[in-house]
């Protein structure tokens, strides 16, 4: 299986188009139709479902499409790195995160780095912390950061100078933002959002005291602004992380701790026996050295 007959397949499988992903990829259509009949040949599994309009993709397609994807940005994050290898300290980092008011320690290394090395570029990448345990084992990611209450048992880490504090995003005008901090209690029977990570982890139910089958969670959410769009809008409460989003005096939202209080530590991880390019190898060293002042 050749990289640029993947490169094709990737074509098509995102113009849903055979006669765009030919003109796209500069070849005639006959032969990239010729190469992807080959690529299904050699797999065993039919890739593509070919209409009159638009192409689809198989199950199969679908798979081969998300594994091409992750080959395809291995081989441009080798390649940047190679190219860049003559011309001093340079490249890219890539560091998926949660979203984290922590991310300010990483913030301060990069700022302090590009002092004297202008020319590393850093790619961020917002998800939660099961995508981005498993990039870094694909090796997609150089670093990621995690928002958990435990350190991590499989990956090499710093542990971050900051707490994360969790509680409820809600309107000014709810009976609940009288209240100083939120109790389990007062949260009975509410609509709930939810972060899909701390559900996952169970997070909250530990808090709750309960299954988290029995919470009255009428939506999940990955990044914050959107559940604080269903906050504004009255939708429900929004149990998240404190200082992801800013909140005006004159706004619409308040946020108030849980209490108990539950804090989330945060790490900044790396996968075990990476091979760090040199730009990698700064930030890594950097991050540990404002996290020990």
């Amino acid at each position: 299986m050749e990289f640029r007959v993947l490169k094709y397949f990737l074509a098509v499988a995102r113009t849903e188009n055979i006669s765009h992903a030919a003109e796209a990829m500069h070849v005639s259509q006959p032969a990239l139709s010729r190469q992807l009949m080959d690529l299904e040949e050699e797999l065993g599994v039919k890739l593509l479902v070919r209409g009159n309009r638009n192409t689809t993709l198989t199950e199969a397609g679908f798979l081969l499409k998300k594994r091409a994807e992750e080959i395809a940005q291995l081989v441009d994050k080798t390649v940047d790195e190679l190219s860049h290898a003559q011309e001093g300290v340079s490249g890219s980092v890539r560091i998926g995160c949660g979203e984290t008011a922590g991310m300010r320690v990483v913030a301060r290394a990069i700022q302090d780095l590009r002092k004297e090395y202008p020319n590393i570029h850093y790619q961020f990448q917002s998800m939660d912390g099961m995508v981005v345990k498993e990039q870094l084992k694909r090796g997609t990611l150089d670093f990621g950061v995690l928002i958990q209450p435990e350190p991590p048992q499989d990956y090499p880490h710093i542990e971050l100078s900051h707490e994360d504090v969790w509680g409820v995003l809600m309107r000014k005008d709810s009976p609940l933002a009288a209240h100083t901090t939120i109790r389990a209690a007062d949260l009975e029977g509410l609509p709930l959002i939810a972060s899909r990570q701390a559900l996952t982890a169970r997070e909250l139910g530990v808090w709750f005291d309960k299954d988290e089958s029995e919470l009255n969670i009428i939506a999940t959410y990955t990044l914050i602004y959107n559940a604080s769009l269903l906050a504004e809008e009255g939708v429900g409460y929004v149990l998240c992380l404190d200082r992801l989003i800013h909140l005006p005096k004159d706004g619409n939202l308040v946020f108030r701790p849980l209490e108990p209080q539950n804090s989330c530590r945060i790490f900044f991880i790396w996968k075990k026996n990476q091979l760090f390019s040199e730009a990698a190898r700064l930030l890594k060293e950097k991050v540990m050295e404002l996290s020990e002042t």
